[in-house]
């Protein structure tokens, strides 16, 4: 019987925690809260891999929290932007959802892999010079890849959820993107003045 009565509590808090967090007034810090979460999570994943390949010596807190400094961009943006397309183009339709689409790949996805070099330059060395090196380098790999990755998403995305799952979602989504992004941003062998 208590363990019973432990259980509908927990449950009954859970859906309180849920009700709360999803709710308007809290859902801008919940969406970002969660994307720090899921970046955190997806570099620590790739760091704990390269420390086990011997491809870095040590795992680094430092790039972890820049890492996840950039989810909480991403975060932001993402709530925002959802509330935008929302509100002008109304409809679950499948063209209304192609036009999401659309405007998601060719505005939201540059803008997001450009902020995310953005707030990652700015605790780095030079960070204007680093941010334009990473911009030229490495934006295409990442928006190539942006083009596998989320139009299938996206489509599931914006005909079933509504706009207030949208980044939770998007962030279950995302952490395998972050992982690679995470590879990406710190493979120095991806620099072209490197090759040259």
């Amino acid at each position: 019987m208590a363990i019973r009565r432990a259980f509908s509590h927990a449950y009954k808090s859970a859906k309180q925690a849920k009700s709360a967090a999803f709710s308007r007034r809290n859902l801008f810090y919940t969406n970002v809260l969660i994307s720090i979460g899921i970046s955190t999570m997806g570099d620590t994943l790739e760091q704990s891999y390269e420390v086990f390949n011997k491809t870095i010596p040590e795992y680094d807190v430092h790039r972890t929290a820049q890492m996840g400094f950039s989810g909480a961009t991403a975060g932001a943006i993402s709530h925002h932007w959802y509330n935008i397309l929302d509100r002008f183009i109304i409809g679950r339709s499948l063209n209304m959802v192609i036009k999401k689409l659309m405007l998601d790949q060719f505005v939201c996805s540059p803008l997001i892999i450009l902020s995310f070099f953005a707030t990652v330059a700015i605790f780095e060395k030079n960070p204007w010079e680093n941010f334009t090196e990473e911009v030229r380098d490495k934006f295409l790999i990442l928006y190539k890849a942006e083009w596998v990755v989320w139009p299938p998403a996206q489509i599931f995305n914006f005909y079933f959820l509504p706009t207030k799952y949208r980044v939770l979602y998007d962030n279950t989504i995302s952490l395998g993107y972050d992982i690679y992004t995470s590879k990406v941003k710190h493979d120095k062998s991806l620099k072209k003045g490197d090759k040259e």
